[in-house]
């Protein structure tokens, strides 16, 4: 069993911007990223009256995500990941080495 750090936010909050709750609906985001940890392995979160588990969650630097990651947010790539980002928390520089928290998660269908 893995020991993770008590929660720094409520799961409910996990994904939250309307574009990104679109995209988890239709199956194309299956990643969130955050600071702290927002929810464990085999809890349940709803977007829109639809359930969705949290399968995995694991700690990763900003400087391993790949393409591939990005797509997993949402997002059509890397670089565009980044911009939004950065756009979204002003005065933020990317710090490959910043540690941040990946939560992976499927619909219950």
């Amino acid at each position: 069993m893995n020991n993770y750090p008590e929660k720094t936010c409520q799961i409910d909050r996990l994904v939250c911007h309307p574009k990104l709750v679109a995209a988890a609906l239709s199956g194309q985001k299956t990643q969130q990223r955050r600071n702290g940890v927002y929810g464990y392995p085999g809890e349940t979160f709803e977007l829109e009256g639809t359930t969705f588990t949290v399968t995995a969650l694991e700690q990763q630097s900003l400087g391993d995500m790949t393409d591939a990651d990005a797509k997993a947010e949402g997002y059509p790539n890397l670089d565009a990941y980044k911009e939004l980002i950065l756009r979204m928390h002003a005065g933020m520089t990317w710090n490959n080495d910043s540690q941040v928290w990946v939560h992976f998660f499927k619909r219950n269908d």
